[in-house]
């Protein structure tokens, strides 16, 4: 008995209706991409091993997908290797390659072997698939994609400004209305961590911070001090448990607490032109939030960092994010090349829209008119038809065999196609078509003309 066939755990098929959706979000970001003026690029969906490792963390090192090398891989290893079963070393001999973990990072690379051949500031957007091997649960996968725009080569804060309204523009254009843009600031976090004396802490600093809204304020502090946080540092921090209120009513108790700091002041200073410039711009639908516990890519973001929740009601982790980096191109030798950028988290965008029925009907619409076959020759003049109608854009189509007229009407009714088009004898001899509406059971002889006036609307 064959067995039965089935995918990798994280992977999906999708059937038309679910490529259709996804093909809308795909096309809706790409418009807004190129409004805003950037130009797509695409990278190989694997890397050499070198060009990826280490640049994730140790965490992320462990979720990257390695290719074995071709041929007998093993042949290379040496007894002594192989015995003492150590996969970190022996990776590094069976395998040169690995599937992308992200778009940054190949961007990255990117960006160096191009160099002189690339107009700085240099505006890319990439929309393609990364994979990562985490354990798969609600809104994460092993395989999915990344939407992702971003700068490099200039370190003005416009930019920072022009990602947030690009934020607002593809969220506006799905109609989805309340998404909550969190920024912060990498300078705002090493100022604290300088104010409370764990400058070099600052990864335990953020970590515990960033569970504030999860675990609460008792356990927060608690991990702190487990990260030997003292406590004189911990009291410090205090105003910041309870900080709310508006944008700028957070950056005022901002102030005194990072009054002591260069950095922090400076992490003040480009949230407030940032927020100073989109309160002048405005947005559509979105709002702009200052968050001091986000702390998301600290390995590589220095300046701004953004995170998109998506509307009160919906659960769903994160829905975008990103952030700017100063030297992110250093990796592979190329100094000093400021760059910021977004990133748009497809999956979580769908079952958003999903869940709140946003989907606008007219994107699952396939055939629009299907032909019954009657034969040969009814069939050859219903092509004649078909064409016409396709140079119409009416996505028409023929049924391939002439089965049963039960069989071919019930097919139209599975696929939901709206109009069925019988073609006869008589209707040959008339030069003419029976169009019937599958909605409404009505039946009409037509021409073509008056055929393609009624399906059109």
């Amino acid at each position: 008995m064959a067995q039965k066939p089935g995918i990798p755990k994280g992977t999906r098929d999708f059937n038309p209706q679910q490529v259709a959706k996804r093909n809308y979000i795909f096309n809706t970001i790409r418009k807004q991409f190129e409004i805003f003026g950037f130009q797509p690029i695409e990278t190989p969906s694997f890397e050499n091993s070198e060009t990826l490792m280490g640049k994730y963390g140790e965490e992320g090192d462990r979720l990257i997908f390695k290719i074995l090398n071709s041929g007998d891989y093993l042949s290379k290893v040496d007894e002594a290797l192989y015995t003492e079963k150590n996969a970190a070393k022996l990776t590094s001999k069976i395998s040169e390659k690995a599937l992308r973990y992200d778009l940054t990072v190949p961007f990255a690379r990117y960006v160096v072997q191009h160099q002189n051949e690339i107009e700085f500031p240099f505006k890319r957007y990439q929309m393609q698939p990364v994979w990562r091997a985490d354990r798969p649960q609600k809104g994460r996968f092993r395989e999915f994609y990344q939407c992702d725009a971003d700068v490099v080569g200039s370190d003005s804060l416009w930019q920072d400004v022009a990602f947030v309204q690009l934020y607002d523009s593809v969220f506006s254009a799905l109609k989805l209305e309340g998404v909550t843009i969190k920024i912060n600031n990498r300078k705002i976090l090493s100022g604290i961590a300088e104010v409370i004396g764990a400058s070099d802490q600052l990864i335990d600093f953020t970590v515990a911070l960033d569970k504030l809204d999860k675990i609460g304020e008792v356990k927060v502090k608690e991990e702190m001090r487990n990260k030997g946080i003292s406590e004189t540092g911990i009291q410090k921090l205090q105003p910041l448990f309870s900080l709310s209120g508006n944008f700028e009513a957070q950056i005022e108790r901002l102030k005194p607490i990072l009054s002591a700091s260069a950095e922090g002041k400076k992490g003040i200073e480009e949230l407030e032109f940032i927020n100073n410039a989109i309160s002048a711009l405005g947005l559509k639908t979105a709002k702009l939030q200052l968050d001091v516990t986000l702390a998301r890519g600290l390995n590589y973001y220095t300046g701004a960092i953004f995170e998109v929740s998506a509307p009160e009601g919906v659960t769903m982790g994160s829905i975008g994010g990103g952030g700017r980096y100063d030297d992110l191109t250093g990796i592979f030798g190329l100094k000093k090349v400021s760059g910021v950028g977004i990133s748009f988290g497809l999956d979580r965008i769908y079952m958003v829209l999903d869940e709140l029925e946003l989907f606008p009907e007219t994107i699952t619409k396939t055939t629009e008119v299907l032909f019954i076959n009657f034969g040969d020759q009814e069939a050859l003049f219903s092509l004649q038809a078909i064409k016409t109608l396709r140079e119409n854009y009416i996505k028409a189509e023929l049924y391939p065999d002439a089965a049963k007229m039960k069989k071919q009407m019930t097919y139209a009714n599975k696929r939901k196609i709206p109009f069925v088009v019988l073609v006869g004898e008589e209707e040959i001899k008339n030069n003419e078509y029976t169009l019937k509406n599958m909605r409404s059971g009505e039946q009409n002889k037509l021409s073509l003309q008056a055929l393609i006036e009624t399906v059109i609307g």
